[in-house]
């Protein structure tokens, strides 16, 4: 990534495009989600995923949680601006960010624009940094629920303590890692594994939702396996949304 990219994303200068992709309830195709996929713009205009900017081991954590909040801050302003149609809004969320005092500060303002209810949003966060302490993350998940958001657990199946913090923070959805789902028309364990954890989402009355869906194969195995929603490009690609002045997050509410 160049260095000036970075440099205009903390800024506030750069372009964030947030984009969507949809998440069906595969037995009848119905659109139940839709998830934010925040993006940036380079000079020429094209799109680029945040991931490898957020999980750059050398990016400070104080300029790792500047730019969250201002991915945030975007995905928020989007949601502002659209009715619900019915379905709901998962919104991934960086679990280093939930230590910080600046993104509690923004949330009630965030949740405050919304021109829906609160619990139609569902913060989508990963194990795979920031905190780790299990106490913790089970106190922030009550303090997002206490606001009347819901929440997700992603990537399960991608680490062998995922399932340990899936079962401490009880979600309102999970979602199965890509890695659960790649090639289970082929592995006879995958299926039986995602089999397995619709069965018990289905008892403790969770969403469960098999993600990186791009094959008629899989797609038809994922289903075979009892797995209720998906999300994948032979379901939907994420397309962009309608690009906003994004405030810049100041360095004090970080």
């Amino acid at each position: 990534m160049p260095k000036g990219t970075l440099e205009s994303l903390l800024s506030g200068e750069g372009t964030i495009l947030p984009h969507v992709q949809p998440m069906y309830r595969l037995r009848d195709n119905r659109l139940m989600a839709q998830e934010y996929l925040t993006r940036h713009l380079d000079a020429a205009g094209m799109a680029h995923p945040v991931g490898p900017i957020l999980q750059d081991p050398a990016l400070a954590l104080r300029d790792r949680l500047t730019l969250d909040l201002r991915f945030l801050e975007a995905t928020f302003k989007v949601l502002a601006q659209r009715g619900t149609g019915g379905i709901l809004h998962f919104v991934n969320l960086e679990p280093v960010s939930l230590e910080a005092p600046g993104f509690w500060n923004c949330l009630p303002r965030w949740i405050a624009d919304l021109p829906f209810p609160t619990e139609y949003v569902v913060m989508e966060f990963t194990e795979s940094q920031g905190v780790h302490d299990l106490e913790a993350l089970q106190s922030y998940a009550k303090q997002l629920r206490n606001l009347g958001l819901r929440v997700a657990v992603d990537d399960l199946g991608a680490g062998v303590a995922s399932l340990t913090h899936m079962a401490r923070l009880a979600p309102d959805f999970i979602k199965a890692d890509r890695s659960l789902v790649e090639q289970v028309h082929r592995r006879p364990y995958q299926a039986a594994l995602l089999n397995a954890l619709s069965h018990f989402a289905q008892h403790m009355r969770i969403g469960f939702i098999a993600e990186g869906i791009e094959t008629l194969e899989e797609l038809e195995a994922v289903m075979d396996a009892d797995v209720p929603w998906g999300q994948g490009y032979i379901l939907g690609q994420p397309w962009p949304t309608r690009p906003k002045p994004i405030r810049p997050i100041e360095a004090s509410e970080s």
